[in-house]
Formats: C-alpha cells, structure tokens, sequence
C-alpha cells in the first residue's frame, strides 16, 4: 500500500488494484478511513480536526488522486501528492 503524502501526523496511502469506486486510505493515530475520490463520501472514524484535514485536501488534489487510482489499478508507481500545507 503505497503513501502517496503524509501532513500533520496523517498518512495517506491508496492500494495497488482496489475495489470500486476510486477512494484512497487515510490514518491518523489510531484511526483509519477510505475516503471516495470522486464524492468525498468517508468510511471509518477520525477526529473532526484531522478529518477536515483530509476533505481539504481531497478538494484540492482530486485529479491528482483520480490519476493515482487509475495507475494503482494498473499496478504501476502512484505519484506522490503535496501536503496540505
């Protein structure tokens, strides 16, 4: 499961020939969710704070991670994604 960016203690990472739809992983501490690239629909638990993170993130990187999930399906390198700064 490859990392694609890390920011403020969090991890995100997608895997190689997942399931539909194209989401990616996020954890942070404890805690774990899939996010859905293309609805920002979420699964799991996280904190308020790091969640909103993540959405933010999402918002702003969302063709980068749509190009990410279609090389992950093709089980090629993912390029990796700026922090949320």
């Amino acid at each position: 499961m490859p990392t694609i960016s890390r920011f403020y203690g969090i991890v995100v990472f997608m895997n190689y020939n997942d399931h539909q739809p194209p989401h990616f992983h996020a954890r942070y501490q404890n805690d774990e969710i899939i996010v859905e690239i293309e609805t920002g629909v979420v699964e799991g638990r996280m904190s308020k704070r790091a969640l909103r993170m993540v959405l933010e993130w999402l918002e702003l990187h969302q063709s980068e991670l749509l190009e990410n999930w279609e090389l992950a399906r093709q089980r090629k390198a993912l390029n990796e994604v700026e922090p949320l700064q």
